[in-house]
């Protein structure tokens, strides 16, 4: 995913709003990588809903083992705002990043932030909204709709919530792996206007077959703009995917 437009253009994003943040670059890919997945309607279709449990990913997990056929237009597991912050937390420290916790703007809710201390500089704080709650369309990843630094300490998310040994269902590892694959080598903007879909037809807003026209209408108008090429593939992606489950349906 190196060498995609979406991961090229959102490290140029990240440079210009935290100038001289020495983040190496592929660290910065996975962590979008992960953070695209994990969010609220994301990659990997988790969900944001009330549940009252821990701050912890280990219920995800729990779910995810027993998802043996994943669907487009389905929820592989659903959790509130912490537990998603905390997932993210968690793959990225599997993965070697360093610095990720658990931020609170508001009492009653959670969001991540990436906290990096550069040599000889101040340390910088990257907000990682896991969810868009109390937040717009146009906040992306790195927003300062949140200020970070109201929370004198950032702890570093440490827990291990399942053991290395752990295994989920083949299905469900190919279809996160798809999804990884198709789309987030796709922009910013791109994305979010998916999860945005992705939402919808989870809270059967809209129906798996508007959501296809949308995105097939979103296609053609970004790509008669000049739009990469990972954008129109991610939107037209989308729609073969819910008419694959309408189809199903």
């Amino acid at each position: 995913m190196e060498g995609t437009a979406g991961m090229r253009l959102g490290f140029q994003s990240l440079n210009s709003r935290f100038p001289a943040n020495g983040v190496p670059y592929p660290d910065f890919v996975l962590v979008r990588l992960l953070f695209e997945a994990t969010r609220d309607a994301g990659l990997w279709n988790l969900h944001w809903t009330i549940t009252n449990r821990q701050p912890t990913s280990a219920n995800i997990w729990q779910q995810w083992q027993a998802v043996r056929n994943p669907s487009y237009t389905t929820p592989t597991a659903t959790a509130e705002c912490d537990e998603l912050s905390a997932l993210f937390g968690f793959l990225a420290r599997s993965l070697g990043i360093r610095g990720i916790g658990l931020f609170y703007p508001y009492p009653n809710h959670t969001v991540a932030v990436w906290e990096l201390r550069p040599a000889a500089r101040p340390a910088i704080r990257i907000v990682v909204p896991t969810t868009q709650i109390f937040l717009a369309e146009t906040d992306f990843f790195g927003t300062k709709t949140f200020d970070p630094w109201r929370q004198r300490v950032i702890y570093e998310y440490t827990r291990r919530d399942v053991p290395t040994s752990f295994a989920i269902p083949r299905p469900l590892l190919s279809f996160f792996l798809g999804q990884a694959e198709r789309y987030s080598g796709a922009t910013d903007a791109t994305l979010q206007q998916l999860r945005y879909l992705r939402e919808s037809v989870f809270l059967r807003r809209v129906t798996p077959e508007r959501a296809a026209i949308q995105a097939l209408d979103r296609s053609r108008t970004i790509a008669l703009a000049g739009s990469p090429p990972e954008d129109v593939a991610a939107f037209t992606g989308f729609a073969q995917e819910m008419r694959v489950a309408s189809s199903i349906r």
